[in-house]
């Protein structure tokens, strides 16, 4: 009669438990969900720079001395911009800018040729006139964009003229033609040229918060998401 054989004991530290194996399993799941978590936030802020461009020059609405700084590279010949202008800046402006918690500043970027540096040098020019009149300006230079047929001429000496001459305060339009072609104005264009590289932008409007890029312009929820992250450092 054959004998039985006698099941082979367990034995304590013969190696881990079916119970040690799903509970290190969960964990190494849990860390690479919290990796993809960590990816996607960061995904969403975009690039993060060692320091926010400088904007002692340039026009600057708000608080001056806020602690944020919302920057946006914009081209007025870019239909998003004017978008951009019109969806979301309104909405900043009332919950950041208007109670000094964030200014606003506009850096020129001229992906769109001759038209766009001449809408550069007619913002720099009425902003070295007077600065009061630059955000009146600013801001009918983009409502005079078409709303179709983009890529149509219609950033002109004589446009320029047209919309200058309704803005108040006054500005004063041969001063404000002569200035376009100035050293000056010149110059601050190509400062600014010199920010759109340095800070890679590739896309407008492309809009830092401080440092920070955000990688979507539109993703209202993302940009305050980053605003008051940098309010309460």
């Amino acid at each position: 009669m054959a004998k039985k054989s006698k099941p082979t004991p367990s034995r304590k530290g013969n190696g881990p438990s079916s119970k040690q194996l799903v509970l290190f399993t969960l964990l190494i799941v849990g860390l690479f969900v919290l990796m993809f978590v960590i990816n996607q936030a960061a995904d969403k802020t975009g690039d993060s720079f060692e320091h926010a461009p400088v904007i002692s020059n340039q026009p600057i609405e708000g608080n001056k001395d806020a602690k944020v700084s919302i920057i946006e590279f914009g081209d007025y010949k870019c239909p998003s911009c004017k978008a951009w202008g019109e969806q979301l800046y309104p909405k900043l402006k009332e919950a950041y800018m208007d109670n000094g918690k964030a200014n606003f500043s506009y850096i020129n970027v001229l992906f769109h040729g001759d038209e766009s540096k001449l809408g550069a040098q007619a913002g720099e020019a009425v902003w070295s006139q007077n600065p009061e009149a630059f955000w009146s300006f600013h801001k009918a230079l983009f409502q005079a964009q078409p709303s179709q047929d983009h890529d149509a001429l219609w950033i002109t000496t004589d446009k320029i003229k047209e919309i200058a001459a309704t803005i108040k305060p006054a500005i004063d339009l041969d001063k404000l033609i002569a200035a376009m072609s100035s050293e000056t104005v010149q110059n601050e264009v190509s400062s600014d040229e010199k920010l759109v590289q340095e800070y890679r932008v590739t896309q407008t409007p492309s809009i830092m918060i401080n440092q920070v890029m955000v990688k979507d312009p539109f993703d209202y929820a993302a940009i305050v998401e980053l605003i008051e992250k940098q309010l309460n450092e």
